[in-house]
């Protein structure tokens, strides 16, 4: 069973988000990483970006398959993890901490209502 930890958001694509102080840190689950295999490219969007929650803001690249990362908030990108353009793995080996890839400042606080909560979550990836 992959970690879901308890104090993030996640969408239905396996993305998620840590809000703290009207900024949402984002990246993809333990689950979706998995799924994937060895990721070796991220294309990440710059520093002052717009993402919309719902649609894609960039992609990410394993061994065997290229997939959308889809924005689980909208706002405007506030940092990326540059790191990850050197060392995409760490999205495989840590994906909650240092696989983080954007910061997004949150236009829209209502919308983490629409976003399941850890044990919702946990569900949706047993189906």
């Amino acid at each position: 069973m992959a970690e879901v930890p308890g104090d993030l958001h996640y969408n239905a694509d396996h993305d998620w988000v840590l809000v703290d102080d009207g900024v949402g840190i984002c990246g993809i689950t333990e689950y979706a990483q998995g799924e994937l295999g060895d990721i070796v490219f991220l294309e990440l969007p710059g520093v002052g970006d717009i993402v919309t929650q719902g649609e894609s803001y960039g992609t990410v690249e394993a061994v065997k398959t290229v997939s959308e990362l889809i924005s689980p908030v909208s706002g405007e990108i506030v940092e990326v993890n540059d790191i990850l353009t050197q060392d995409a793995s760490l999205v495989n080996v840590d994906p909650y901490d240092s696989g983080w890839m954007i910061r997004v400042k949150l236009s829209d606080l209502s919308e983490i209502d629409e976003l399941m909560d850890a044990s919702a979550y946990a569900g949706h990836i047993e189906d």
